[in-house]
């Protein structure tokens, strides 16, 4: 059985990540709703998007985190915590091996503010530090620069290109693969710590 996590929230210099609640349906909906044109050549679940969409997601990432299946966490500035900024979420793609994956998307008009780069850094050390994992991996479509430019600033390494890995409005994506092993977390903590990015 996968490790269980705390569901207290995660503080950084900016950021409160914490767990999605049935109340955050608007602000998820209307964060999507703003960036709906910069998710959509990316990521599959964008087709066909709406409110019953945002409904259906909070649901199920509730029910996940009950069943330690998956860990999604909504992304808030700690100035204005009822504003949605994005979702950063960690899974165990193989628990014999202790593997995980972390996916992320910030809202169309908070680009470029390094909110990513900081929920990621957070997730990444959750990853580390809470599941216990030895390696945690990014899977990024093909020509989606800001993701990759997130990858490299933390240190993660591109093993390879996935051919056709995901299917979106009926074209197949390939997708790299970044990795970061345990044993290169460690190195990089204290600096993440002076920056601010952790606690």
């Amino acid at each position: 059985m996968a490790t269980a996590i705390h569901s207290h929230p995660r503080l950084s210099r900016r950021l409160l990540l914490r767990p999605f609640k049935r109340r955050d349906v608007a602000s998820l909906h209307e964060a999507i709703d703003v960036s709906i044109a910069d998710l959509q050549p990316w990521l599959p679940w964008v087709s066909g998007y709406d409110r019953g969409s945002a409904q259906r997601f909070v649901r199920e990432s509730v029910a996940a985190w009950a069943e330690h299946r998956a860990y999604d966490f909504a992304i808030r500035p700690l100035d204005q915590p009822e504003r949605h900024l994005g979702n950063v979420s960690i899974w165990h793609t193989s628990v014999q091996n202790d593997i995980g994956e972390i996916g992320y998307w910030i809202r169309s008009d908070e680009v470029g503010r390094g909110y990513g780069r900081e929920a990621t850094t957070m997730a990444v050390q959750i990853g580390f530090e809470e599941l216990h994992l030895h390696k945690v991996q990014l899977r990024i479509a093909v020509g989606n620069i800001r993701s990759e430019r997130i990858a490299e600033r933390l240190g993660f390494t591109n093993e390879g290109t996935l051919r056709d890995e995901v299917k979106v409005d009926g074209r197949w994506l390939d997708h790299t693969v970044w990795s970061l092993l345990e044993a290169e977390w460690w190195p990089q903590r204290d600096r993440h710590r002076a920056e601010g990015t952790i606690a």
